[in-house]
């Protein structure tokens, strides 16, 4: 599927056919997107490099043409396990067009559609590639502190957990924290390249605001580095304390099953078909009933000594 924007007083305006300082947006792109970008100059390499979600964050200079690939953080509310991950944005820039490929809609894409970034433009090519770079950079921190409060979440629950299911939740955000740090880093080599390679016509407002991505990129890599290791960490600690948990959990039973033999035993004596003291005794069912009761006190009360309770 393909869409093709202009600017016109800061607003979009969807168009039928492309034209000079246009944006066209490709998202999931069959054979006639494809067959269209060829015959405006765009490699089919490119194109496929921008739906592999393994490729890394790179660019490349080809004649008049910019190719820009870029690591983007997205949530997919269908995964529950591991729903914040990172895809792959193609860009590529042209006299005369700004083009998008991605894989399927994020929502990056979906801001500048619906006109949530300001300031933008298609036909200044370099803002606009600054202006999702930017926008990246804002989701990635957005979802950091998100990870950060469903791992606030999980460890409330591990304090008394004794199920693996909170650990497992745990790998499950340490693992987008893995993906995050990967495609964080290799913007940040991208950006670094990009800067030295003097490909981009910047302006100084647009050179401050290459700073600030940079800065910000930069921050949100220690961010997720220092989630990461919180979360090991924690993983570890609450490793021992489920099995703490567990071993206290066994412990009350242990106690339960102590203090319960005692009058078990008694009730399985006279359960026997043989003859037995004081059998034909009227009261002797509440004689044995109150000795092992008292039996089962004591027992309690010297388990309760030894800290056995505690």
């Amino acid at each position: 599927m393909r869409e093709i924007f202009i600017s016109e007083e800061g607003k979009l305006k969807e168009l039928e056919a492309p034209i000079d300082g246009c944006w066209i947006n490709v998202t999931a792109p069959d054979s006639d997107d494809i067959a269209f970008l060829n015959s405006i100059g765009i490699d089919e390499d490119f194109v496929y490099d921008s739906l592999d979600q393994e490729e890394r964050a790179r660019f490349e200079q080809d004649e008049e043409v910019i190719y820009v690939i870029t690591k983007l953080p997205y949530f997919n509310e269908q995964d529950r396990d591991v729903p914040y991950r990172t895809t792959t944005l193609g860009i590529a820039m042209k006299p005369g067009y700004f083009i998008t490929v991605c894989s399927f809609r994020n929502a990056i894409i979906d801001d500048i559609v619906q006109g949530r970034i300001r300031d933008i433009s298609t036909k200044k090519r370099n803002r606009f590639l600054l202006r999702v770079f930017d926008r990246g950079t804002i989701y990635y921190l957005r979802y950091l502190k998100e990870i950060r409060r469903l791992s606030n979440e999980v460890e409330s629950e591990l304090h008394r957990s004794t199920r693996n299911q909170e650990l497992v939740a745990m790998l499950n955000l340490e693992k987008s924290l893995v993906f995050f740090t990967t495609s964080l880093r290799s913007n940040e080599l991208m950006y670094e390249k990009l800067k030295r390679a003097n490909v981009l016509t910047l302006y100084e407002e647009d050179e401050e605001l290459f700073a600030d991505i940079s800065i910000e990129n930069r921050q949100a890599i220690e961010m997720a580095n220092i989630y990461s290791d919180i979360l090991s960490g924690m993983m570890d600690a609450f490793a021992s304390v489920i099995s703490n948990n567990l071993n206290v959990v066994m412990k009350i039973l242990t106690i339960v099953t102590l203090t319960l033999q005692i009058p078990t035993l008694v009730a399985s004596i006279y359960g026997m078909n043989v003859e037995l003291p004081f059998m034909h005794s009227q009261s002797v069912f509440y004689w044995s009933m109150g000795l092992s009761g008292l039996a089962a006190i004591v027992v309690g009360f010297i388990l309760f000594k030894i800290r056995w309770f505690k």
